[in-house]
């Protein structure tokens, strides 16, 4: 499919200046950092050196003062406390941020993931029976429960306590209970888009407040919130950026042993970045929950036990290793049959159904599917005797918006404005491709349907290095870039056009990544850049032919040599 570039328009050369002369650095920088609203020294310090005391003031979320008296009452009368944590990346870090920084605080704590097969997700009235059972008279959800109405009120009638930590937005009736979520109407927090695994930090920095318990102790804890940020895919701007800042320090300079195994087993060197660890920590973490038990990656997370890690650690990987396959096939299944559906030429949704695909991919599968036929997708199979799956979206187009309007069909669901899950009666699965269709065709704009590339700014080769720099070493332009991390939504890793390039050399890897050097007429510089699967824009690099490219600025290390490869994003040939 052949992208739209965005390219932002360049910013006003005199603001451009007048800011480059105010902080001492050059007119790419400068541009970045006005494009990101960076426009005093102020606002450029609090970007460059984030500070854990600029961090918003726990009790200014709603229902937190109410949380923090609950937890102290749960500790002081020794009561059973429950740690109730949704099954991905999210869930499991908050749970072992959680439990690890409180077992030491209160010996009666213990937690619980839920089977994604047999419970679903979010609360389950299986969890809350397995609290009664056992004796537990308050839980707190972490990454779920604030849809939980029907639940948290059966645990109510069992004498179990709620608290609800959560960031996925309401519905239109809160649980009676606890509700700590910046998302709800009535909760005046500053900031809203905090991970569950945020929500949960909160808490625990209001009790660090309250008890006059040392906040740096819990600050150890920071690399699990880096960790969730960045598998949760929240923006990476305020609040979260000081908390993920902090984190991939923590976790570069004072790894726990849990990543440095899951690191290790994947190849990887400190030190990592965010996009290092949404590429493998997080989908390892996830594997866990996807075909075997999210316990087991909390297990992995808060030991210490260097040969348990060594354990869960490689069975951990091997799960990965099994949802990387089922996830190829049940792709390979799903384009088939989108192929063989006669409708599917000018449908403006993809909904997809098997019942014996596994449950814990089709999320993936989803993407997948969005990367050949872009438009927003839900995958679906059986389980327990539902059809269930997962929604992914394509641009702005709003996912949940779509499904709310698709409710009387469905008997659970929940998510964001990018992705979602539902379940449904099995004999409802027609009707709702149906109207999911209509739906989607109705309200879907004509450039939510084509894929778009953002780019920053137009760069010239020969800008990449400053004059009488080393070629053959990484350019100062990129080190200087690197301070722009971590990266994510609202703080993505600069995009870079250049116009008018010709390639001087041309190889396909693999029958599928394109590997190429090129050049500018204007330029003496030859860069090294490949795209990821990109092998079909062969032709449009052939020896002579011009072609524009958009680029982010990478390193490609060989035998204890660093040299810069430019990360090829797309390419189009000059018309």
């Amino acid at each position: 499919m052949q992208k739209r570039w965005l390219v932002k328009t360049p910013v006003e050369s005199t603001l451009v200046e007048e800011f480059r002369s105010t902080l001492k650095v050059d007119r790419i920088v400068a541009q970045l950092l006005i494009q990101r609203g960076i426009t005093t020294f102020e606002t450029a310090e609090s970007f460059f050196r984030p500070k854990l005391e600029d961090l918003h003031d726990p009790f200014l979320m709603k229902d937190l003062h109410e949380a923090v008296h609950r937890v102290n009452r749960a500790i002081e009368k020794d009561e059973k406390v429950l740690l109730f944590g949704d099954y991905d990346v999210d869930g499991t870090t908050a749970v072992a941020l959680m439990y690890g920084f409180l077992k030491d605080k209160h010996a009666a704590l213990d937690y619980y993931i839920p089977d994604r097969y047999t419970e679903g997700y979010g609360v389950s009235f299986q969890g809350i029976d397995f609290a009664a059972e056992h004796g537990f008279s308050l839980i707190i959800s972490l990454d779920c429960g604030i849809r939980s109405v029907d639940h948290v009120r059966y645990a109510k009638e069992k004498g179990i306590d709620f608290i609800v930590c959560d960031h996925h937005n309401p519905g239109n009736e809160l649980p009676d209970c606890l509700v700590l979520d910046p998302k709800r109407s009535d909760c005046l927090y500053p900031y809203k888009e905090l991970s569950g695994c945020g929500v949960g930090f909160k808490l625990l920095q209001g009790l660090c407040a309250e008890n006059n318990w040392n906040q740096n102790e819990l600050f150890g804890f920071l690399d699990l919130l880096a960790v969730s940020i960045g598998a949760d895919i929240v923006p990476v701007t305020g609040e979260n950026r000081i908390l993920c800042f902090h984190g991939m320090k923590q976790l570069n300079d004072q790894p726990r042993p849990a990543f440095v195994e899951l690191l290790k087993i994947a190849k990887r060197e400190f030190p990592v970045t965010l996009t290092d660890v949404v590429f493998t920590i997080a989908p390892r973490i996830n594997a866990a929950g996807r075909l075997r038990s999210g316990k087991h990656a909390v297990e992995l997370m808060i030991s210490q036990k260097i040969d348990e890690i060594k354990e869960i650690a490689l069975a951990i990987d091997a799960d990965n290793k099994e949802r990387r396959e089922l996830d190829q096939e049940i792709t390979a299944q799903a384009l088939e049959m989108i192929d063989e559906d006669a409708s599917s030429s000018t449908a403006k949704s993809t909904v997809v159904f098997k019942n014996d695909w596994h449950k814990g991919v089709v999320g993936i599968v989803a993407s997948r599917l969005i990367e050949k036929h872009y438009r927003p997708t839900i995958v679906l199979t059986e389980s327990n005797g539902k059809a269930t799956g997962s929604a992914r979206t394509v641009n702005n187009f709003d996912i949940h918006a779509a499904l709310i309007k698709c409710e009387h069909l469905l008997e659970q669901f929940g998510g964001h404005t990018h992705a979602a899950g539902m379940t449904m009666a099995l004999e409802n699965v027609a009707a709702f491709k149906e109207t999911f269709e209509k739906v989607v065709a109705e309200s879907i704009s004509l450039e939510d349907q084509t894929p778009e590339q953002e780019v920053d700014l137009e760069l010239d080769f020969n800008e990449i290095f400053t004059p009488g720099e080393n070629r053959m070493k990484i350019p100062r332009l990129k080190r200087i870039l690197e301070q722009f991390e971590p990266h994510g939504p609202g703080n993505m890793k600069p995009v870079f056009m250049a116009k008018n390039v010709f390639s001087t050399d041309i190889r396909l890897l693999k029958e599928v990544h394109l590997k190429l050097s090129m050049t500018q007429p204007s330029s003496d510089v030859i860069v090294e850049g490949i795209g990821f699967n990109l092998g079909d824009k062969i032709d449009d690099v052939a020896s002579g032919l011009p072609f524009d490219v958009v680029f982010t600025l990478e390193s490609n290390k060989w035998r204890d040599r660093e040299t810069l490869q430019l990360n090829i994003k797309d390419i189009r040939p000059v018309l």
